[in-house]
């Protein structure tokens, strides 16, 4: 069988970070981590090409060769997974869809054309798939409800995928979150018992990615990497043994549940394995908001605290924050740049809420009757909320576009980058020291034209470089990289202005048009009355 395996295009989002990787000749800042793992569990007597379209495009070649075409996206790319399939389809192609946004919402892709649903998770699904095929059968769909041991999960088909391309790799550890928050699919698709791999699994996926030559970055994409902590120490311990054996080739960042501050073994071992940072889903300072939607872990200490005490460790802080809340009050943009600024979190991902489909919010807002219809909730950044809020959706859309504004302004980034990178615990661990290449030196030399002659951050830009290499010398290099993020907000926060605006206005057209009929409606129930 000869498989094409398919990864949809990203629209722009606050992670897409096209500035930043133009500076270092890179096209995307992680892989398809999914379909790699997919091309690990189906037979290896078959054939496997992959294409990431964040890449490049699909050949004629490619098309004609290809048996099936296998595609796997999240809700974000949503509208390239149904192209795509339409596109295989157009050519003759069997078609087989999977990953987190088939798996909620079985029936778009379906009423795209796609052959085959390889919903769930994939050890369990794709084993049916494989049966179906042998069996000569064109279609079917394929679900479980069953949690598969990830101990067993094949070491990924790294090989697979364009190295040069990417700036970061990913491996997963555990799969799962013991909390409950509300608008989160997460427990939804993997559930509130975090499964891990074993250590000796998860170093022999990082031996394989050592031994095909990658040594930059990687990710652990686990939602929460310390959901089963007495599991995620044991890694640790063997990890940082690895590290140290092969000289620390690679530098690991991951997200974390802010209970990771109370934990000062486990963030010694985060630091003594190079992990050197971590997002944080802080999502709002306002306690009855958290309580409000299950977010319970974040109201037990103080998240200012938290975050400081973190930072001290030695891992650079990023986090979320939505806006939006049921029974939010006014004023919740201006509280989280408060809090942003407080805490001296750089990088914030921002947004606001969403219905996510089948999470425990989309199921009491739809027995509520506040779903908007037609309306996904894609979590991107530039995209109204998806359900009738508690208070004006204009206001909070308002507060949203400002805040985003304010917290991405070059120089308040800049100096809330400097402030942290201050308070920044120091590495303990040494790679050996090795010329940077011409890339990264031209990256560089950018970097410093825009930020230090160019614009009017220029004072401030040299003062804080100084800065840190008088007081923290030991994050240098990291400083300077978070600095670079500065290029990709700068458009970003315009986008999501311009992009906001757009939507409100179409929803103030939206509601003019229906104006008349509430009118209608309202008249028909006081006729009613009256008679």
């Amino acid at each position: 069988m000869r498989v094409l395996l398919l990864y949809p295009l990203f629209p722009k989002t606050f992670w897409s970070y096209e500035k930043i990787l133009e500076l270092v000749n890179r096209k995307v800042l992680l892989p398809p981590l999914g379909l790699v793992t997919v091309a690990a569990i189906l037979p290896q007597e078959w054939e496997f090409k992959l294409v990431d379209r964040n890449v490049r495009a699909v050949t004629e070649a490619e098309w004609e060769w290809a048996e099936v075409v296998v595609i796997s996206a999240m809700i974000v790319q949503k509208q390239d997974l149904l192209d795509q399939i339409r596109e295989a389809k157009r050519r003759g192609k069997r078609v087989a869809v999977g990953g987190p946004y088939p798996t909620s919402v079985p029936e778009e892709p379906l009423a795209a054309g796609a052959d085959y649903l390889i919903l769930d998770e994939g050890e369990i699904t794709l084993p049916m798939f494989v049966e179906a095929i042998q069996r000569g059968e064109s279609q079917g769909i394929f679900r479980t409800n069953e949690k598969p041991d990830v101990t067993a999960t094949p070491v990924p088909r790294f090989d697979l995928l364009e190295f040069a391309a990417y700036d970061s790799m990913s491996v997963q550890f555990s799969r799962g979150c013991p909390f409950q928050c509300e608008f989160c699919d997460i427990i939804v698709l993997y559930g509130r018992k975090p499964r891990t791999k074993t250590p000796a699994q998860l170093l022999q996926e990082l031996d394989y990615l050592y031994e095909l030559g990658w040594r930059r970055s990687v990710f652990m994409v686990d939602d929460n990497f310390i959901g089963n902590k007495r599991n995620v120490k044991l890694f640790l311990k063997e990890l940082k043994v690895w590290q140290a054996k092969h000289q620390y080739p690679f530098a690991f960042n991951t997200e974390a549940s802010v209970d990771l501050a109370q934990d000062d073994e486990l963030m010694e071992l985060m630091v003594d394995c190079f992990f050197n940072a971590v997002f944080l889903g802080i999502e709002t300072p306002d306690e009855d908001s958290l309580a409000m939607t299950k977010k319970f872990q974040n109201t037990r200490s103080s998240l200012a605290e938290s975050v400081e005490i973190i930072t001290k460790a030695g891992l650079r802080v990023m986090a979320g924050f939505i806006i939006g809340f049921d029974g939010e009050k006014k004023g919740a943009g201006d509280r989280i740049v408060r809090f942003t600024e407080q805490t001296t979190i750089p990088t914030t991902t921002f947004a606001m809420l969403q219905a996510l489909p089948n999470t425990a919010l989309w199921h009491r807002l739809e027995k509520e009757g506040r779903l908007r219809a037609g309306k996904d909730g894609n979590i991107n950044q530039t995209t109204l909320m998806n359900f009738v809020p508690t208070r004006p959706l204009e206001d909070i859309a308002r507060e949203y576009v400002d805040a985003f504004w304010r917290i991405y302004e070059p120089k308040t980034y800049l100096d809330r980058t400097y402030r942290h990178f201050l308070m920044l615990g120091a590495p303990r661990c040494k790679p050996p020291a090795k010329l940077p290449s011409w890339i990264d030196l031209r990256a560089l030399l950018t970097v410093c034209w825009r930020q230090g002659i160019k614009r009017d951050t220029r004072w401030m830009f040299w003062h804080h470089l100084f800065g840190i290499l008088k007081h923290n010398p030991g994050v240098f290099e990291h400083y300077l990289a978070v600095c670079a993020h500065n290029e990709h907000f700068l458009e970003y926060r315009q986008i999501v202005k311009d992009e906001i605006e757009a939507q409100l206005q179409e929803f103030f057209a939206e509601e003019a048009r229906l104006q008349p009929s509430k009118n209608s409606q309202a008249d028909e129930k006081t006729v009613e009355a009256l008679v």
